[in-house]
C-alpha cells in the first residue's frame, strides 16, 4: 500500500519505518528541513535501538522516502497518518489540537481523490468528528478512522512486529477491511486485531496510559508505607503482581512516571471528561500524587546527606525518565538536578544518551562521558535510570570517596550485598539495613 506518515517524531518516523519493512511504500513527510536532510542522509533524529539499521535498509530498497513537500506526499499516498505531536497547553491540562487541525486542513487542500485519513496521535475522544467537519466540503473523499499507537520508548520496534492489540475505530465497516489488510503481516503472527466505534479508540488510548500510571502511583504510594512499616515493597509486588487480576508489569517502585504519554494523557483525559461533566477523581490523584513524588524523593536526599547540602558533590547516573531513549521529558532529574544545584550541592551526570540541552546553563552542574569520571569524587551517587550498563557496577572501583552512599531508585542492588560490602546503600520502599 501507498502510506504518507505527516509528522517525522518518535510515533510517525518509527510506525513508517516499520510498515515501509512490511513491504509498503512509505513517505515521511515533515516541515523541519533540517530533520529530513538529517534522515536523507540515513540519520535517526532520535534514539530508538535498531532503528538507524532499518532507516537505511528501507530507504536504500526504496520503499521508504523523506521528504518537505507535503503536496506530493498526500497526492501519492492512499492512506494518511496523522502523526504530529498534541502536547499540553501551557498552564493548563488541556491537550492542544492546532497541529492535528492544520494537519486536516492541509490534507482537505492537496487531496483529488479517495482518501483514508488515520489518526496515530493521541487524541481526545471527539477529535475525529471535528476532522470530519473541517473536511465537509469534500466529505465523500475522505474515511476518518482512529488507530492508537501503543509503542514504548526503547522497544518501539518489538512493539509494532508483536503488538498485544491493534486498535482501529472506524464509523465506517468497510474501512476495517482495508486497515486489516495493511496490518496482515502482524495479524498473521498472532497480534489481535481489534475493531470499535472511532470514539472508541480514541478512548482506549487515554485509558489505557491512566491506568498504566495509576499501577506505578500506587506501587510507589505503598513503597512509602513499606519504607515507614519495615516492609520490602518487593515482596508486596510480587505477591500482587502473581494474582492473574492484578499481573506484574508497571509495580516496581521508583521515581515518578515520565515520558512523552503518560504526564500528557492522564492530563488530557481529565480535560476531555470535564468536557462531559464527568469527575475522574482517580485520575486527578494520580497526577497529584505524581507531581509529589519528586519531591518526596529530593527530600530524602537531604535524608541521607544531611540538611545543609551546600558543596557536596552528588552523581548521577542516567537522567532520561527511562532507559534506551534520549528523552527527558517530564524526566524526574529535570526537578531533582535544578534543585540540587540551587542549594549549592556539585551534581555530575553521566547518561549513555549523551549530554543534555536543559542541564547546559545550570551552575554547578556537569556532564562526564563517563561512569567512572561521573562517580570518582562523589559524596551520593544517585541511580536515576535503569540502563544495563548500571546494573554490575562495582562502586569501590569507581568512588574514590571512602564515605560515599548510594540512593538507588530503581532497586537495582541488593541491599543484603551493598552491607556485606559495607556500602552506606539506600533503596526505595526497602528496610534500610545498613
Amino acid at each position: 500500500m501507498r502510506l504518507c506518515m505527516i509528522g517525522t517524531g518518535y510515533v510517525g518516523l518509527v510506525s513508517g519505518v516499520c510498515f515501509a519493512d512490511l513491504g509498503n511504500q512509505v513517505v515521511c513527510v515533515d516541515k523541519d528541513k533540517s530533520k529530513i536532510d538529517k534522515l536523507n542522509s540515513g540519520t535517526s533524529p532520535i534514539y530508538e535501538p535498531g532503528l538507524d539499521e532499518l532507516i537505511k535498509k528501507n530507504f536504500t530498497a526504496k520503499r521508504l522516502l523523506f521528504t518537505s513537500n507535503i503536496n506530493n506526499a498526500i497526492s501519492n499516498s492512499d492512506i494518511i497518518f496523522i502523526c504530529v505531536g498534541t502536547p499540553t497547553k501551557k498552564g493548563s491540562i488541556k491537550v492542544d489540537l492546532s497541529f492535528v487541525y492544520k494537519c486536516t486542513k492541509e490534507i482537505l487542500k492537496y487531496s483529488k481523490r479517495k482518501k483514508i485519513i488515520v489518526t496515530k496521535s493521541t487524541v481526545p475522544v471527539g477529535t475525529g468528528d471535528e476532522i470530519e467537519k473541517i473536511l465537509k466540503k469534500k466529505k465523500k473523499l475522505f474515511t476518518v478512522i482512529s488507530n492508537p499507537e501503543f509503542l514504548r520508548e526503547g522497544e518501539a520496534i518489538r512493539d509494532f512486529r508483536y503488538p498485544d492489540r491493534i486498535v482501529i475505530g472506524s464509523n465506517e465497516k468497510k474501512a476495517f477491511n482495508i486497515m486489516r489488510k495493511l496490518y496482515a503481516p502482524l495479524i498473521n503472527k498472532g497480534s489481535k486485531f481489534f475493531t470499535t466505534s472511532r470514539r472508541g479508540a480514541e478512548l482506549i488510548k487515554y485509558a489505557s496510559n491512566a491506568f498504566l500510571a495509576t499501577k506505578i502511583t500506587f506501587i510507589n504510594e505503598l513503597a512509602n508505607l513499606c519504607e515507614k512499616s519495615g516492609v520490602n515493597i518487593e515482596d508486596v509486588s510480587l505477591g500482587m503482581g502473581s494474582d492473574n487480576r492484578i499481573g506484574g508489569r508497571f509495580l516496581r517502585a521508583g521515581p515518578a512516571y515520565g515520558g512523552s504519554c503518560f504526564p500528557k494523557d492522564t492530563k488530557g483525559l481529565v480535560s476531555a471528561a470535564d468536557r462531559y461533566k464527568i469527575n475522574l477523581s482517580v485520575v486527578k490523584s494520580v497526577i497529584k500524587s505524581n507531581h509529589e513524588r519528586v519531591n518526596l524523593l529530593t527530600q530524602r536526599i537531604h535524608k541521607i546527606l544531611g540538611p545543609n547540602i551546600k558543596n557536596k558533590k552528588i552523581s548521577f547516573l542516567g537522567v532520561t525518565f527511562k532507559p534506551n531513549t534520549d528523552d527527558m521529558r517530564d524526566s524526574s532529574s529535570l526537578k531533582m538536578i535544578p534543585y540540587l544545584c540551587k542549594k549549592g550541592a556539585k551534581v555530575n551526570y553521566y547518561d549513555p544518551s549523551g549530554e543534555k540541552n536543559e542541564f547546559r546553563n545550570i551552575k554547578n552542574c556537569n556532564y562526564k562521558n563517563s561512569i567512572k569520571s561521573n562517580c570518582n569524587d562523589a559524596d551520593l551517587v544517585v541511580l536515576l535510570t535503569e540502563w544495563d550498563e548500571f546494573k554490575s557496577l562495582d562502586f569501590k572501583k569507581i568512588v574514590n570517596n571512602s564515605k560515599f552512599k548510594v540512593y538507588d531508585l530503581r532497586n537495582l542492588y541488593s541491599a543484603e550485598e551493598m552491607k556485606k560490602n559495607k556500602i552506606n546503600y539506600h533503596s526505595v520502599g526497602r528496610p534500610n539495613i545498613n
